[in-house]
């Protein structure tokens, strides 16, 4: 069926939409940039470089925001991936680690925030990390901050290897729980920035306890639903937990009406889209960027969910209409 639907036509050049620059330049001024070492607030980090037998290279601070950074060079033993990082892809890995040999210089410094067990952790370098061990590096260069809660600013800064839904949703679940520990009387709603969107904490949970769940069937359906609590991490996690089972209790039902639909002879590839589609009880819900409020409470969603899945009948009549899904999702691809 799919190679039977039409391309997508790409719009012109002239009518794609062109990068605006700023009508005004801001940031630091040249005189403000250059960072002397013996800079006082520098020391205790210039100091616990040197305890890890790292070497200080130079200082500035940032031309953007003012913020003091420190170039140094660091032993590869010294420096880890923050640990709610996504999991490693040895294949980007490997083609990193050649692309890096056939260069014949590590060009691209990892940025580093101390680490509570006295070393370094870098909240965006874990495939660089891994092709500096697999090359065999001694010291890499690195980009030091002093502030530590840079470290939970991955999603804006991890930009070697494109996130993917799984991937965000695992890094934002592993944060989170991260900070409940940490802070525990800490509101969810307090870490928005770090964790970006909140369906992604729910679908989080879930792929840690269903690896190949199909969480971009159900993403649209979150987003309306889906908002950062004003409790606690440790309570909202709790919360979010009933949500991931009950998510996935729903796609328990999907699993058995995909198969119904198969057994009547449709083999389309969109039939789980399709099928949540139309259970979703805010999918014609309008809703604007940043709207507080979602058009039903994540809990009300759920059932409802459920009641529709619950309720679905298949019948040899969605040919039609599932043919028009099909060519909707082709043409939004």
């Amino acid at each position: 069926m799919a190679s039977s639907l039409p391309k997508k036509k790409s719009r012109p050049a002239s009518s794609r939409r062109r990068l605006k620059p700023a009508a005004d330049t801001r940031g630091l001024n040249r005189e403000d940039i250059a960072l002397s070492l013996t800079h006082e607030p520098l020391q205790p980090l210039l100091g616990r470089i040197g305890d890890a037998g790292g070497v200080v290279l130079g200082g500035y601070r940032d031309p953007l925001g003012g913020r003091e950074l420190v170039l140094a060079a660091l032993p590869f033993r010294s420096v880890q991936p923050t640990p709610f990082q996504r999991d490693l892809s040895p294949t980007h890995t490997k083609r990193l680690a050649a692309g890096i040999e056939q260069a014949g210089s590590f060009l691209d410094p990892l940025i580093v925030v101390p680490a509570a067990d006295g070393g370094f952790w870098t909240p965006n370098g874990r495939h660089r990390l891994a092709a500096a061990k697999v090359l065999g590096l001694k010291y890499i260069t690195a980009l030091i901050c002093a502030d530590a809660e840079l470290a939970y600013r991955i999603l804006v800064l991890n930009t070697e290897k494109a996130h993917n839904l799984k991937d965000r949703s695992l890094e934002v679940i592993r944060m989170a729980r991260d900070l409940a520990r940490r802070q525990p009387t800490a509101r969810e709603s307090s870490f928005a920035s770090q964790f970006e969107s909140a369906e992604l904490l729910t679908l989080g949970i879930v792929y840690q306890k269903a690896p190949r769940f199909a969480g971009g069937a159900y993403s649209a359906f979150l987003k309306k639903v889906d908002r950062f609590s004003a409790r606690t991490l440790p309570a909202s996690l709790r919360d979010r937990e009933g949500y991931a089972a009950r998510l996935l209790a729903i796609d328990g039902l999907v699993v058995k009406l995909v198969a119904a639909m198969q057994k009547q002879g449709f083999k389309s590839p969109y039939l789980r889209n399709y099928i949540v589609a139309r259970i979703n009880p805010v999918r014609f819900a309008r809703i604007k960027p940043g709207d507080a409020t979602p058009p039903l409470p994540i809990g009300q969603a759920l059932t409802r969910m459920t009641a529709a899945a619950r309720a679905f009948k298949v019948d040899s009549k969605m040919g039609s209409d599932l043919s028009w899904f099909a060519l909707g999702s082709a043409t939004a691809e």
